[in-house]
């Protein structure tokens, strides 16, 4: 049974930086696309960053810049770097797996359970 797991996320003061990582329990997880989104309170869950399978890179306009989404085939890992955060990136970040070429909301074939990413004035 798959599984994405994510550890990471807490409290942390605005301008501050958090890492958060996503292990996943896919054989094949080299060929899929590895994704981060977030869901606020109250608001739709948005994309934040994804690697493609192509390896290609892709960020959300209000996280470019500030955050770097990796990842390690070999362990298996998925990596999101988050610096100079602000109040308006709180939110439970998910881990997401894709076997589209795409990484958006409605092509994810795996969600991790979430984690919660919280920025203080």
């Amino acid at each position: 049974q798959v599984q994405l797991v994510e550890s990471g996320g807490g409290l942390v003061q605005a301008g501050g930086s958090l890492r958060l990582s996503c292990a996943a329990s896919i054989q094949t997880f080299s060929r899929y696309g590895m994704g981060w989104f977030r869901q606020a309170p109250g608001k739709e869950r948005e994309f934040v960053a994804a690697i493609k399978r192509s390896g290609d890179i892709v960020y959300a306009n209000s996280v470019k810049g500030r955050f770097t989404v990796s990842r390690d085939n070999a362990k298996k890992m998925a990596y999101l770097e988050m610096n100079s955060l602000k109040q308006e990136d709180t939110a439970v970040y998910y881990c997401a797996a894709t076997q589209s070429l795409l990484v958006n909301r409605n092509n994810v074939n795996y969600w991790g359970q979430g984690t919660q990413v919280t920025v203080s004035s």
